[in-house]
């Protein structure tokens, strides 16, 4: 899964959104003032604690677990946010409406890649299983056998999914949705299209990150430039640059793969194969099987989060066509072409 490396990508070449961003010329209430300034502490808050400890827990299950858990929790603060703000979908341009549902229906494809790549690492571990149940007999003919069912997983590890090829191209689509629409007579537009801002910057990186590590492709590691006049951009830029350098590293060792618990795995596998070939497991197999087991239970905890996300973003959708039907502003173009059925992997005409 280990590829050549691609040179960083900068943002943004379609010059400064941040003017419109500023609440200086806004004319915010103390109130809208005070929503937008708690919006964004939390933001930076929950972007601070994604910036890991330790470099060895940069690809680890349990941070990508952490980081879509951070997804899920950022993406219904701005739901409440919204409450807050008392902007009903009939106060919404037509721009704004258009521009979520673009970006929520490519979100749900990522999401759907992503849940696509864990059923498919998942289903490696039958192999894994048959393996140390023919190593464990250190029979001759057994340990042949668990050869096989080893190279079978690795070959399967390495192999490519195409949902997983095909994110980069959702990634470099979502990047144009960082430019905001404009916002000219609406305070609450403009608090509202600056905080979907920063929710925007944050689920389009953790989601390039996601990207990288199921290809093996820094093409999809995102660098993302943003305004230092923002709250959260300074705990945005130090995650940035302190996940982008370590996976670079990783990158560059020309593993198996960049995950890490999947690597563990393959570490465990080289100490065995020179036993097998002489016919005999000489080295405890206790390590492994840990290994295996970390491997299926991380691979559970980030599908069970991804697909938090995935429902988080598809009812946020529906709740939008909901009130957009009900106020009876929803287009048929709108309806056709923003449709997403709710199936994993189906998506609308």
């Amino acid at each position: 899964m280990s590829r050549p490396q691609d040179p960083p990508r900068g943002f943004f070449p379609f010059g400064n959104p941040f003017k419109i961003l500023s609440p200086k010329n806004a004319d915010l209430s103390s109130k809208l003032l005070s929503l937008l300034n708690s919006f964004e502490v939390n933001l930076a808050d929950t972007i601070r604690k994604l910036i890991p400890k330790h470099k060895k827990d940069i690809l680890t299950f349990s941070w990508m677990k952490q980081a879509m858990e951070s997804l899920c929790e950022t993406h219904k603060s701005i739901k409440t946010l919204i409450t807050d703000l008392e902007l009903p979908v009939s106060a919404w341009e037509d721009e704004w409406i258009d521009v979520y549902l673009d970006i929520s229906v490519k979100l749900l494809d990522l999401c759907n890649a992503f849940s696509s790549e864990l059923t498919r690492l998942n289903q490696g571990h039958l192999s894994l299983q048959f393996a140390l149940h023919n190593l464990e007999t250190n029979c001759p003919k057994n340990l042949l056998k668990a050869r096989s069912s080893l190279d079978s997983w690795r070959q399967h590890i390495v192999s490519r999914n195409q949902r997983i090829e095909n994110c980069h191209t959702i990634l470099n689509s979502l990047v144009g949705s960082l430019t905001l629409p404009k916002v000219k007579n609406s305070a609450k537009g403009k608090v509202l299209m600056r905080a979907l801002y920063g929710v925007k910057v944050k689920t389009l990186y953790i989601s390039g990150v996601f990207a990288a590590a199921f290809s093996g492709s820094s093409q999809n590691l995102l660098y993302i430039s943003v305004s230092d006049e923002l709250p959260w951009a300074e705990a945005f830029t130090e995650m940035q640059l302190n996940i982008n350098a370590e996976i670079k590293n990783i990158f560059l060792s020309g593993g198996l793969t960049v995950l890490k618990e999947v690597e563990a795995v393959e570490v465990g596998l080289k100490k065995l194969y020179p036993g097998i070939e002489d016919g005999s497991v000489p080295i405890a197999l206790e390590p492994l099987k840990n290994s295996v087991t970390e491997l299926s239970e991380g691979l559970d905890l980030v599908s069970n989060e991804v697909d938090s996300f995935f429902k988080i973003v598809l009812s946020g959708r529906d709740a939008l066509l909901g009130n957009i039907r009900s106020s009876g502003a929803l287009s048929p173009k709108r309806a056709a072409g923003k449709n997403f059925t709710g199936q994993k992997g189906v998506k609308g005409p």
